[in-house]
C-alpha cells in the first residue's frame, strides 16, 4: 500500500472543497490574492459563513457616507455626494413678504389687546365713580337738609327769642358773642372778657353830687347784674345795676355830661330810675363795654 505526503493530503482537500461550493468567495478587488496553504480546521469553520453569506447576500443602502462624512445619493445607479448647503433652498421674495405680513398681523394684535384693556380699565373707573356718585349724592342731601333745619331752628328760636335779652339765652358765650361782632378782645388792654363775665375800670359821674369817679365794673352773667366796687379786689361794694333795670345804652354825642373828663368817649347807660355815665380809658374798651352791657337789655337786635 501506498503512503502518501502530508501536502498532498492538504491539497487534495482544497479541491474537493472548491468543486463542493456553489458562489465563490467575495473578495476585494483591491486585494492580491494568495495562494497562502489553510488548515483543515480554518476551512471547517469558514464553510457556514459562506453558506450564510450565499444565502443572503448583503444589501447595499440606497445612500451610503463617502469618506469625507457626506452623504452620498443615488442617481441612476451611480453615487453622488449630497452637499447640504446645495440642497437648502434660498429664500424667495413671497416669502419675505408673507414674513412681513406676519409681523404686521402680531403688531395690530398686541395694540388691539392694549386697546381692549384699556376699555376695560375705564369701564372698571367708570362703574366705581358711578357706585360713588350715589353715596356722594346722599351725603350732600342729608348735609343740606341739617343745614336746612339748623337754619329752621335757629330761625325759631329767634322768633321764640324776640324781645328777650341775649343774657337769658341758653349756653350764651359772652366773649364768642363780642367776637363775633369784630371785636379785638385779647388786644384790648384793661377789660377782661370770658364766657360768662366782663370786668374793667370805668371812670362814672355820682348821682346827687356830680363828681367822677373812677370803679372797677363787673357785668356778670350768672347774677345777672351789673355791679360797681372801689377796688380791684370786689371787697366793697358801691353799687349795682340789676339787669331788668337797663333800658337802653347809647353813645353821648349830645355830650350830656358837660363836665366828662373825657367827653369822645363817653357813653350812657339807661336805666328806669337814672342815667350812668360812664368813661372809658380807649375807644375800643368803650365799644366792647357798650355791646357787652346791651346784650342784657331787648335791644340787642335793634343796636
Amino acid at each position: 500500500m501506498m503512503s502518501l505526503s502530508p501536502l498532498t493530503i492538504h491539497r487534495a482537500a482544497q479541491e474537493s472543497l472548491k468543486d463542493s461550493c456553489s458562489l465563490p468567495r467575495r473578495r476585494s478587488s483591491h486585494r492580491k490574492t494568495t495562494d497562502r496553504p489553510v488548515s483543515a480546521q480554518v476551512l471547517v469553520r469558514m464553510t457556514p459563513d459562506t453558506h450564510t453569506e450565499s444565502a443572503s447576500p448583503r444589501l447595499h443602502h440606497p445612500a451610503h457616507r463617502l469618506s469625507n462624512g457626506e452623504k452620498a445619493a443615488v442617481v441612476d445607479g451611480t453615487h453622488t455626494p449630497c452637499n447640504s448647503a446645495n440642497t437648502s433652498r434660498a429664500p424667495s421674495p413671497q416669502n419675505l413678504l408673507d414674513l412681513v405680513e406676519m409681523e404686521r398681523k402680531v403688531r395690530e394684535a398686541k395694540a388691539e389687546r392694549e386697546r381692549l384693556l384699556r376699555e376695560r380699565e375705564e369701564r372698571l373707573m367708570e362703574e366705581q365713580r358711578r357706585q360713588k356718585e350715589p353715596l356722594r349724592t346722599h351725603t350732600d342731601t342729608l348735609k343740606a337738609n341739617a343745614h336746612t333745619e339748623e337754619r329752621t331752628q335757629i330761625s325759631s328760636t329767634n322768633h321764640t327769642l324776640e324781645g328777650v335779652p341775649l343774657s337769658l339765652t341758653l349756653d350764651f358765650d359772652l366773649r364768642a358773642h363780642v367776637e363775633s361782632l369784630g371785636h379785638n378782645v385779647s388786644g384790648c388792654m384793661g377789660v377782661n372778657l370770658s364766657s360768662r363775665r366782663c370786668g374793667g375800670f370805668l371812670t362814672k359821674r355820682g348821682g346827687r353830687v356830680k363828681t367822677w369817679r373812677r370803679r372797677w365794673f363787673i357785668f356778670d352773667l350768672d347774677h345777672q347784674r351789673l355791679a360797681y366796687y372801689t377796688e380791684l379786689d370786689e371787697k366793697k361794694l358801691k353799687g349795682v345795676i340789676y339787669f331788668q333795670a337797663i333800658e337802653e345804652v347809647y353813645y353821648d354825642h349830645l355830650r350830656t355830661a358837660a363836665t366828662s373828663p373825657r367827653p369822645s368817649l363817653t357813653f350812657c347807660v339807661k336805666t328806669y330810675e337814672r342815667l350812668f355815665f360812664l368813661v372809658s380809658h380807649s375807644a375800643e374798651a368803650m365799644r366792647i363795654w357798650m355791646d357787652v352791657i346791651v346784650t342784657a337789655t331787648d335791644e340787642h337786635s335793634r343796636y
